[in-house]
């Protein structure tokens, strides 16, 4: 049987080091509400953005825990070696609301996706390169003590519930079951 190796596919033997990408910090203009996510260490909070003549507030996250009232959050890990994504699912009170945007940052850097009118839980972040790094094939990821994503974070924007971050590091006991679901 041919093994298949997908573009997007790590050739990395190692896992990446989950520092070698800067935090990100996320500011917003109280005018026009324009986003900026700035990365650069440790001065992160005395950046000085200026919009529309205003100075951009800066965002700060609460954990998804503390805000699962307003916006419950999750994430599963999908694809195995090849089509390594990360679905970010949501459910807010009330029912029907979304979040205006979603940033994952990954190993290398980060994604960010605005969340349409219509779109609908989960949104897919596809991983290539580093940010594919993963020890096994298993789809969806068994949360294993591995942990392959550790270091990401997922960033959740909401008016009401503000700046929720999550960071990737579920781990759950059914992997050493070989079930794919905890019972």
């Amino acid at each position: 049987m041919e093994q298949e190796f997908s573009p997007r596919r790590c050739k990395d033997t190692r896992k990446p080091p989950a520092d070698q990408c800067p935090e990100v910090a996320f500011y917003r203009c109280p005018a026009c509400k324009a986003l900026y996510p700035v990365t650069g260490g440790k001065d992160l909070e005395n950046k000085q953005i200026q919009c529309c003549g205003h100075m951009a507030e800066r965002l700060i996250p609460t954990s998804a825990a503390s805000a699962a009232d307003i916006m419950a959050v999750s994430y599963e890990i999908t694809g195995g070696y090849n089509d390594n994504t990360v679905r970010v699912s949501w459910k807010s009170k009330p029912y029907g609301r979304r979040p205006e945007w979603v940033y994952l940052k990954t190993f290398t850097g980060g994604y960010l996706k605005y969340v349409s009118d219509t779109k609908r839980p989960p949104l897919a972040f596809a991983l290539a390169d580093t940010d594919a790094f993963c020890y096994c094939d298993e789809d969806p990821c068994l949360e294993c003590v591995f942990r392959c994503k550790r270091g990401f974070i997922v960033y959740v924007y909401d008016p009401e519930a503000g700046l929720i971050e999550m960071p990737l590091d579920k781990m759950t006991a059914h992997w050493q079951s070989g079930g794919k679901k905890p019972v």
